[in-house]
């Protein structure tokens, strides 16, 4: 494997790179970082969590100069989370060349991002909408920009960007460095690159590749009724560290985040709906753990990269086969395990069938797990969490009540009682039923444009100082 001290970085980056958790370049980043330094201008053909952020930012760190008070590089991405993500993961790269990257996006005060402007930043990462709002204001110029970014440029395209990118790098220097990433390379994004990215080095890294090497990947044949139930049983089975839940519609997001949240689940929900000061919160809370579940919408989800996500759960089968490898890459990154569940109905196996046959890749069947297989992975957790406890100082307080109960009580009844408290049992009540998601129709398993589609790994070790709840005492109806 290729070390980065192969690639000619830097060794300050390396440094930063280091401190990150960066033990060596992912494949992208391989194929990438070595073209780019040399001044060539890229395509890039890959996938959110493949590692491009450091393979378009190593290069674009390297390029800029701290002591250069102006604009040196500029990155544009479609939404307002790719812009916060990506700035935060250059300020980690050029923070031991003190190199400074700002986000500027919608739904954020334009006068503070001017204030912010002032400190001179040598990296702008902005949409391109608030992008056009500062060059029409002035506070931004690009004249001495030297490298530009287009990341996810078929997204951007999509959200009818076109004419705002346009304008944006044509009021760059023409004697820049181009760099280009996009999942994939429809029409418009080919016209786009012909007429900006001057003789590029070509970097294609399969989708397939990236997100079955490391993500286990499972589906379940549950009737639609059953699937919150279902959804319960295998968060108590699997006490994940970190785990998102895709659901098909804003209401669907809505409604499975608050039965899990009354049912003792740390559970939030994200989709286009919310404020960005909402989304703000969502995310903060999902990232340091306090929320150990995010449920999320594709659209709402889209660029988010997240640190230590464990489990992902396709409550409803995803439309197309690139929003299934866009769903399951959240997991399974820079060689840790990660485990993808989907649930299907029966009239959805032909969907399922489809897509696997887009990915060339088989999804192994699991059945249900059953009451009995829930309850005892909860009891284990249980057990887990009271053994960490008991190794605590912080118990001395209680140890004179338990020799109380222990003079008119035998010690393994009390300790069988007092996990039969902790555990909660499953009531009586039976789970919600939530709406249900609509239906998906597959006219042609051969032709994937006659998929109705009407609705709209790679990363660095864990954080070991993230510590998960495991204090919950959910409610559970199984």
């Amino acid at each position: 494997m290729t070390s980065f001290h192969e690639l000619k970085i830097d060794p300050i980056i390396i440094s930063a790179l280091s401190n990150m958790g960066f033990e060596e370049p992912t494949p992208i980043q391989e194929k990438t970082i070595p073209a780019a330094l040399s001044g060539r201008d890229v395509i890039g053909l890959a996938q959110t969590g493949t590692g491009k952020t450091a393979a378009y930012g190593i290069p674009m760190v390297d390029r800029c100069q701290p002591d250069l008070p102006q604009i040196q590089g500029l990155v544009i991405v479609p939404t307002r989370e790719l812009a916060m993500q990506v700035a935060e993961e250059l300020n980690k790269i050029g923070s031991r060349k003190k190199i400074r990257a700002l986000p500027i996006y919608g739904g954020q005060e334009i006068e503070r991002q001017i204030r912010a402007l002032k400190n001179r930043p040598q990296i702008i990462v902005g949409t391109p909408g608030r992008l056009m709002d500062h060059l029409r204001r002035r506070t931004v110029r690009l004249g001495q920009i030297s490298i530009v970014v287009l990341d996810e440029a078929d997204e951007m395209l999509n959200m009818g960007f076109k004419e705002d990118i346009e304008e944006i790098l044509r009021q760059a220097p023409q004697r820049r460095q181009n760099l280009l990433f996009s999942a994939t390379m429809p029409v418009p994004t080919q016209n786009l690159a012909r007429e900006f990215i001057q003789n590029p080095e070509m970097v294609h890294i399969d989708p397939r590749a990236v997100t079955v090497v490391n993500t286990e990947q499972q589906y379940m044949e549950v009737p639609e009724l059953k699937k919150l139930d279902v959804l319960c049983r295998l968060l108590d089975l699997q006490n994940p560290d970190l785990a998102i839940v895709f659901g098909r519609t804003k209401r669907r997001v809505d409604e499975i985040a608050e039965a899990l949240s009354k049912r003792g689940y740390s559970a939030d929900g994200i989709h286009g709906d919310l404020t960005q000061n909402q989304r703000d919160i969502v995310m903060r809370k999902f990232r340091n753990g306090t929320t150990d579940i995010l449920v999320a919408t594709d659209v709402a989800a889209r660029g988010l990269d997240i640190t230590g996500v464990t489990h992902i759960y396709n409550f409803d089968i995803p439309q197309d086969a690139e929003w299934y490898v866009h769903r399951i890459g959240r997991t399974g990154r820079a060689g840790e395990a990660g485990l993808a569940i989907t649930f299907v109905t029966s009239r959805e196996i032909g969907h399922l069938r489809y897509i696997e046959e887009s990915i060339k890749h088989k999804i192994n069947r699991k059945p249900m797990p059953t009451s009995s297989d829930a309850l005892a992975g909860l009891q284990q957790a249980v057990v887990n969490n009271l053994l960490e406890v008991a190794g605590r100082e912080d118990i001395q307080g209680y140890r004179a009540l338990a020799e109380g109960l222990l003079e008119e009580h035998d010690s393994e009844t009390l300790l069988a009682a007092a996990l039969k408290i902790l555990t909660r049992e499953p009531q009586e009540n039976p789970l919600p039923i939530l709406t249900e998601a609509p239906p998906i129709h597959v006219k042609n398993l051969r032709n994937p444009r006659e998929v109705n589609n009407g609705y709209g790994g790679y990363r660095r070790s864990s954080n070991p100082s993230r510590k998960k709840n495991h204090s919950r005492t959910p409610q559970r109806s199984y």
